[in-house]
């Protein structure tokens, strides 16, 4: 059984960063791709950021240049550095990994950022 629990999601001043860290019951190596989605209030779930097993990475345009998707393989987790957040950025952050036509998620961390 695979669980992907979130963790860091807090309430920050706008300018201020988190570090999103999603923690994997499993190994790493067996996902294609691992993803970080976001869902503020009345919207639907939005892609932030993913990451490839081939290495590619990809990221919304809304967050380029501020949020860093990364892993580190010894500790089977997967990371989501946000800087210079915004108060759009509110939202709760979920976790999510495929392989092949299996999909896991996390149950989500709030975060909240003040203007």
């Amino acid at each position: 059984q695979v669980h992907l629990v979130e963790s860091g999601g807090d309430l920050v001043q706008a300018g201020g960063s988190l570090r999103l860290s999603c923690e994997v019951s499993g190994t790493i190596f067996l996902f294609n791709v691992m993803d970080w989605y976001r869902q503020s209030p009345g919207k639907q779930r939005e892609l932030v950021a993913t990451l490839i097993d081939d290495g590619r990475i990809a990221y919304a345009d809304s967050v380029k240049g501020r949020f860093t998707i990364s892993t580190v393989d010894d500790e089977n987790t997967l990371y989501l550095q946000m800087n210079s957040l915004r108060p759009e950025d509110t939202a709760v952050y979920y976790c999510h990994a495929s392989r092949g036509e299996t999909d896991y998620w996390g149950q989500g961390t709030q975060v909240t950022v003040s203007s």
